[in-house]
């Protein structure tokens, strides 16, 4: 049996996190149930981890990887940015800025259970 590891990284303050990472977080749920139901009757189980994050590592908060490996380097025609995030900062009460993805040149804050889903299928073929 393949296993194919998903892991969410996004920050974490007492519990709480962000909104776009919240949303992601939503996002990820819907996205892992739907894989875990498509690859398991071809033989590929789908492990999720979270990775909570302190206020020092919010770089690397809103990411998903697969196996170890980025979504947006698996998916070539997508790139990694940040934009200014409030909910963050109200979080940590600092001005701070939130991983986003782009897509032909449009700005998600949001990570969608279909890029997600895409990432996933290109890894290991099963969807």
């Amino acid at each position: 049996m393949q296993t194919i590891d998903i892991e969410w990284q996004h920050l974490d303050v007492d519990g709480a996190t962000c909104r776009r990472c919240g949303d992601t977080g939503v996002e990820l749920v819907q996205a892992i149930a739907r894989l875990r139901a498509e690859c398991a009757p071809k033989g590929v189980n789908i492990v999720f981890k979270e990775t909570r994050l302190n206020g020092d590592m919010i770089d690397l908060s809103n990411t998903i990887l697969i196996n170890g490996i980025s979504l947006e380097t698996i998916l070539p025609y997508i790139q990694a940015s940040t934009s200014c995030c409030p909910s963050c900062a109200d979080l940590t009460g600092r001005p701070e800025q939130c991983r986003t993805l782009v897509h032909l040149g449009q700005e998600y804050e949001t990570i969608s259970q279909d890029l997600i889903r895409q990432a996933v299928c290109l890894v290991c073929g099963c969807c």
